[in-house]
């Protein structure tokens, strides 16, 4: 992994554990193990490390979308809930969720780019239900995205209450928003 590889990851870390606006360039080099001007030749402002740290997870959404795009919309959509489930595992939020906490205080790139991962996130959701309703596998009486929203916020809202609530909340949420759409 390369230095600006490790400071990005660590600014994803910082960013969904303790929010945008309580992390430093000091905490970062501390954890990667340099010194803050060696951030500061990668990373000018914060800003540019906040557009990097989403645009790393818009890449990886693209490489999520690739993978699974001749896949069924079931497993398509059991391929969203894992990413929960691996934020869950984790102890973390999500980006959006995140973000979305900060996002008044955030620098206006900041502000759109998070717009732009959110806009294509829920544009994959909205296109799974899509693709789902038209297998038939898939059963819902509004339309794909507002209940891609639902699912979407339904998923970001559990993982942080399930901190409170228990493991089973989130499994239970999940399962029932899956078997929701099956019926």
């Amino acid at each position: 992994m390369t230095t600006r590889e490790h400071i990005i990851y660590t600014a994803d870390a910082l960013i969904r554990d303790k929010g945008y606006n309580a992390f430093s360039f000091v905490d970062v080099a501390q954890i990667v193990g340099i010194k803050k001007p060696s951030i500061h030749h990668h990373f000018p402002r914060k800003t540019d490390l906040g557009i990097a740290v989403i645009d790393f997870h818009i890449k990886g959404l693209e490489q999520i979308k690739q993978v699974s795009q001749d896949k069924t919309a079931l497993v398509k959509l059991d391929r969203f809930f894992s990413i929960y489930t691996d934020i869950k595992d984790q102890n973390k939020v999500c980006i959006v969720g995140s973000l979305s906490t900060d996002y008044n205080t955030l620098e206006p790139e900041v502000q759109e780019k998070i717009k732009k991962f959110s806009d294509a996130f829920l544009t994959w959701v909205t296109d799974i239900l899509k693709e789902g309703r038209l297998e038939g596998v898939f059963h819902f009486d509004e339309s794909p995205r507002t209940r891609a929203v639902l699912i979407i916020a339904s998923m970001m809202a559990i993982v942080k209450l399930s901190r409170l609530t228990g493991e089973k909340d989130f499994s239970l949420i999940k399962k029932t928003l899956r078997q929701g759409l099956l019926k």
